[in-house]
This record gives C-alpha cells, sequence and structure tokens, in this order.
C-alpha cells in the first residue's frame, strides 16, 4: 500500500488499485495524521487544522464524525479491514499507524538525504541517481487536491523546502560531473519561480559563464541586482559580486 501526497492525494492498494481521495474535510484529517506519522496528533491541533480561529461549538463531535468516515472510506476501499487499522484513537487524539515506506513523503526524504550523503562522499553519479528518484516523486504541489488549514500549510512549505535542497544537490551533482549547459533551462525557470533565492541566480551565472555564454552571465546578475534592489533594498552578497567580477575579468569562477 501506498500513500500518495506530493500531488493528487489517493492511495494505491496492495492489488496495484488506486483510489483517489476527494477533497473533503476527512481527507485534510487524514493527510495531516500521515505527515505526522509516529506520534498522537491531539485533538486542539487536529480542531485547528479544520477550523483556524472558528471552531464549531460541536467541534469535537465533528471531529469524531470526520474520523469516521475516513476510516469508513479506507475500509471500503479495502485499504484497512479486521487485520489492519490506520487511524487509532490515542488519547489525547488520533494516531496514523503507517510504516514509512507506505508514504511518498517519507520514501522522498530518504532518497534526497541519502544524495546529500553520497554528495558529500564525493560520489555525484550515485547521488544524482538517488536524488532523481526522489525528485521524480513529486506529481506536483504536495496536497493539491485537499483543503488545507494553517497546520497543513507549515507542512506544505517544508515540502517545498525539501523539494528545492533536492533539487539544488542535483545540479551540484551534475556540475561535478560536467554536464552544466543541461541544467541551464532549469536554472532560468527556478531563478523565475525563486527570484529573491541568490544561490540560484550564482548558479545560473556559473553555468552561462562556464558555457561561454559570458553576456547572458552579466545580465544574470544585472537582473538579481535589480530584484533585490526593487524587493529588498539590498545589494547581492559580496561573494556573488566578487563572482561577478571574476566574470567580468574573464576569471576561473568556481560554481
Amino acid at each position: 500500500m501506498r500513500f500518495n501526497l506530493l500531488g493528487h492525494v489517493h492511495v494505491i492498494t496492495d492489488t496495484g488499485r488506486l483510489i483517489p481521495l476527494k477533497s473533503s474535510k476527512a481527507t485534510q484529517l487524514l493527510a495531516l495524521l500521515l505527515l505526522r506519522r509516529h506520534e498522537v496528533v491531539g485533538a486542539g491541533v487536529l480542531i485547528e487544522e479544520l477550523w483556524a480561529d472558528d471552531p464549531p461549538r460541536s467541534a469535537m463531535t465533528t471531529l469524531q464524525t470526520y474520523v469516521y468516515h475516513t476510516r469508513r472510506l479506507l475500509a471500503e476501499h479495502q485499504v484497512t479491514g479486521e487485520e489492519r487499522e490506520l487511524v487509532l484513537t490515542r488519547p489525547p487524539g488520533y494516531f496514523a499507524l503507517i510504516d514509512d515506506d507506505e508514504l511518498d513523503v517519507t520514501i522522498v526524504e530518504r532518497l534526497i538525504r541519502n544524495g546529500s550523503r553520497l554528495l558529500e562522499e564525493g560520489r555525484p553519479e550515485e547521488a544524482l541517481a538517488s536524488l532523481n528518484a526522489g525528485l521524480d516523486l513529486w506529481r506536483g504541489p504536495a496536497l493539491s487536491t485537499v483543503p488545507c488549514g494553517r497546520v497543513l500549510e507549515s507542512h506544505i512549505a517544508h515540502l517545498e523546502e525539501l523539494r528545492l535542497f533536492g533539487v539544488q544537490l542535483r545540479i551540484d551533482a551534475n556540475w561535478r560531473l560536467g554536464r552544466i549547459g543541461p541544467m541551464i533551462p532549469e536554472l532560468r525557470s527556478l531563478v523565475i519561480s525563486h527570484p529573491l533565492n541568490e544561490t540560484l541566480h550564482a548558479k545560473l551565472m556559473g553555468a552561462l559563464y562556464q558555457v561561454g555564454r559570458r553576456a547572458e552571465a552579466l545580465a544574470s546578475y544585472r537582473n538579481l541586482r535589480q530584484i533585490l534592489s526593487d524587493e529588498l533594498g539590498v545589494d547581492p552578497t559580496p561573494e556573488i559580486q566578487r563572482m561577478h567580477m571574476e566574470i567580468l575579468n574573464g576569471d576561473h569562477v568556481l560554481a
């Protein structure tokens, strides 16, 4: 069985059936329990996620109803049965009993962590394989078909940071393997979607310069400087300014 949260939320059963989980409060509750696996999630946290600062008077009773609907949905699709429960009652709240290999999020975390370790050990080819395997599990924005309150939003922010970290590691692995040119389109896309991330701008500058596109590298620096000035009123970091001077002088530049 596999619960997939990185994109459209669905379950893949042991028999290979794909079961989409419709947008509902019950799915919202299940997603939070899955993301906080290995810990009891208090009823107060679940109520905050479902209703923020405006819970109904019957919040506790309604929460119990959503738990019931979640359990019934999983049972109807034969995800759970007499031999296995997934959503357990554990005072002061509820607990998701799930193995790490049954959730795409934990698999991605492990693969990216492994890729980071392999890169540190000077094994970029193996690191790249691990990072690609992890990043390929993303099928779109996390929890894209689930209503999200502020508790889940914090988890989504963490997952997006994890994804960006994995992408940056993959860029580093490709760089070490000398595969610089093919990275440029992805880097251009990344600086557009993360305009204040100076590290990504620096990687784009370095990649353009390394493949002989010096004018574009300098234009990339000017673009970064303009963005930082307009948005934050600051200049690029001293390291990036030094990199800019090295490109201007035609010196050797490291990423």
